[in-house]
C-alpha cells in the first residue's frame, strides 16, 4: 500500500472521479457523450472510443488535483496507456490523483430484495495485475431495493468477504453496496444497512482498511459514526441516478461525506464540443462538485 496515497485519500480535500463504466454501460456513456452505438462495429471499437473519452477528461485541465483526490478504473481503462504511461501510473506521476480500479463484474439477478454482485473467478489474477499496475485500492458494487434483513445481510457479508482478498492483497477495497434512491423503504434500508456494516467492522483486524462508496442518506449526517472507525478510511457517496446539481444539494447536508460520482461528473460533456468549451464544461463540474464534497 503506497503510504502517501492512503494518506490523501484518507485527509485531503476533494472528490473521487468515477471513470468506471464497463462493458454493458459502456455504449450508454459514450451515447451521453454523443457518440451513438453506430459509431462502432465491434467491442474493441467501442473501448478505444471510451479510453478516447476517458483520455480526454483525465487530460484535460481541469481535471485537477486540487479538486480530485482519486479516480476510479474500469479494467479495460488500467490496461491501456495515457501518453505512453499506464493509465494509473498517468494519473499519479502526472496529475498527483489516486487510481482505483473496478473489479466486479455486475450484478446478479434480484432476490431477497438485493442484487448480490456476481461471481468473479478471475478475481486474484486480477489483483495481482492492479497491484503490478501500480493502483491503489478497488470498488465493487451492489444494490439493495428493498428494507429485507436477510437480503441487506447478505450483500454486506459478501462485499466484507471479498474485500478481506483485496486487502491480502496489498490494496484498500471501496465496499459499495448501493441503495436504489427509488426505493419506496430507503430510509429503513439504510438503518438495516449500516447496522450490517458496524458488525463487519468490529471483526476486522486492526490494520485492516476499508472505504465504504454508500448512497447519499435521506437523513442528514447519517453516516458520521462509521467515519469515526478507525478502518474506514474514507465514505464517499454516489449520485445513484440523481442530476448533477440535485447530487450536489443533496451531498452538502451531510458533513465528511464527499462525492463519487460518474454520470454527475460528466453531464454536459459532449465529443462535438471544441477542447475550450470541454474544458469550462468540466470544469465548473468539478468545481460544483468540490464545493459539495468540502462542506464543513
Amino acid at each position: 500500500m503506497n503510504v502517501e496515497q492512503l494518506e490523501r485519500i484518507r485527509t485531503g480535500q476533494g472528490f473521487i472521479a468515477a471513470l468506471d463504466q464497463s462493458g454493458g454501460s459502456t455504449p450508454k456513456a459514450l451515447q451521453q457523450y454523443g457518440i451513438p452505438e453506430s459509431s462502432f462495429a465491434n467491442e474493441e471499437e467501442m473501448y478505444v472510443l471510451v479510453h478516447e473519452m476517458r483520455t480526454r477528461i483525465i487530460q484535460s485541465p481541469a481535471f485537477d488535483a486540487r479538486y480530485i483526490l482519486g479516480a476510479i478504473l474500469f479494467e479495460n481503462t488500467m490496461d491501456r496507456t495515457i501518453d505512453g504511461q499506464w493509465t494509473a501510473d498517468y494519473l499519479w506521476e502526472r496529475k498527483g490523483i489516486v487510481p482505483f480500479l473496478k473489479v466486479d463484474k455486475g450484478l446478479a439477478d434480484p432476490k431477497d430484495g438485493v442484487q448480490l454482485l456476481k461471481p468473479i473467478p478471475d478475481l486474484d489474477d486480477l489483483l495481482t495485475r492492479a497491484v503490478a499496475r501500480n493502483i491503489f485500492g478497488t470498488k465493487m458494487r451492489s444494490v439493495i431495493k428493498e428494507a429485507n434483513p436477510d437480503g441487506i445481510r447478505q450483500v454486506v457479508k459478501q462485499q466484507f468477504e471479498i474485500g478481506s482478498r483485496i486487502i491480502a492483497k496489498g490494496l484498500v477495497p471501496i465496499i459499495e453496496p448501493e441503495v436504489d434512491i427509488y426505493s419506496a423503504d430507503k430510509v429503513q434500508s439504510e438503518r438495516l444497512l449500516k447496522e450490517a456494516i458496524a458488525e463487519r467492522l468490529s471483526a476486522l483486524a486492526p490494520d485492516e482498511k476499508i472505504m465504504l462508496k454508500l448512497s447519499i442518506p435521506t437523513e442528514d449526517d447519517f453516516y458520521a459514526d462509521l467515519m469515526q472507525d478507525p478502518h474506514v478510511v474514507r465514505v464517499v457517496a454516489l449520485s445513484g441516478g440523481y442530476a448533477q446539481a440535485e447530487a450536489n444539494e443533496k451531498l452538502a447536508r451531510h458533513r465528511g461525506l464527499i462525492a463519487s460520482f460518474s454520470r454527475a461528473l460528466s453531464e454536459g460533456l459532449s465529443a462535438e464540443q471544441s477542447d475550450e468549451a470541454f474544458n469550462e464544461m468540466l470544469s465548473r463540474s468539478v468545481k460544483a462538485i468540490y464545493e459539495a464534497s468540502v462542506n464543513p
